[in-house]
């Protein structure tokens, strides 16, 4: 019976770290998120997600180019292959993140326009939209816990004390949240 009992506890330690390395990587991915919206500086992640078509295959800016910033709000993209230069210019465009590329033959330009006050607030909306499904993220890894935790058939003292270990993960994790979320509003905020 003992030995049934440490196994069990065995499995529920196991659900928890489980459980915490899927918050983590909900809070990383939150984070991946949060870079991807622009606050008026350039930043090489705005173009995240941005492919061009490279000899017939979908590749991203960053493996085609080196992506520098000389000013702070200025990105050069000075591409490796030259003749690809087009092809990125027209998939920023494509992109629709509201800078236009300007090419010099060489390279291309990317000067972030200042955000307006109006253009700032839908940004924070956006912020908390991310912070909000990061949120409910936590709460569904929660759930799947709790219930692999019920199915251990442990006693009822044990159940519980799963439960609430989880539930400080959770609160934990939804402050990790609340923080990034304010920074990123007030760096958004700020002029």
């Amino acid at each position: 019976m003992i030995k049934y009992i440490k196994e069990r506890e065995g499995i529920m330690e196991t659900v928890i770290k489980k459980c915490e390395e899927k918050m983590n990587s909900t809070i990383a991915s939150i984070e991946n998120k949060f870079t991807t919206v622009r606050a008026g500086r350039a930043n090489p992640a705005m173009l995240d997600g941005i492919n061009v078509e490279y000899y017939g295959v979908e590749t991203p800016i960053k493996q085609l180019a080196n992506i520098s910033i000389p000013e702070a709000r200025q990105l050069m993209i000075k591409p490796f292959d030259k003749s690809i230069l087009g092809g990125i210019e027209k998939a920023i465009f494509e992109a629709n993140i509201g800078i236009t590329p300007n090419n010099n033959g060489e390279c291309i330009f990317l000067v972030i326009p200042p955000l307006t006050e109006d253009r700032r607030k839908e940004l924070v909306k956006q912020v908390k939209s991310i912070a909000e499904e990061g949120k409910i993220a936590l709460r569904n890894i929660r759930q799947e816990a709790n219930t692999e935790i019920k199915n251990l058939e442990l006693s009822e003292d044990m159940t519980k004390k799963a439960e609430e270990r989880v539930q400080e993960l959770i609160n934990k994790y939804n402050k990790v949240i609340e923080e990034k979320l304010k920074e990123k509003e007030n760096e958004l905020m700020t002029i």
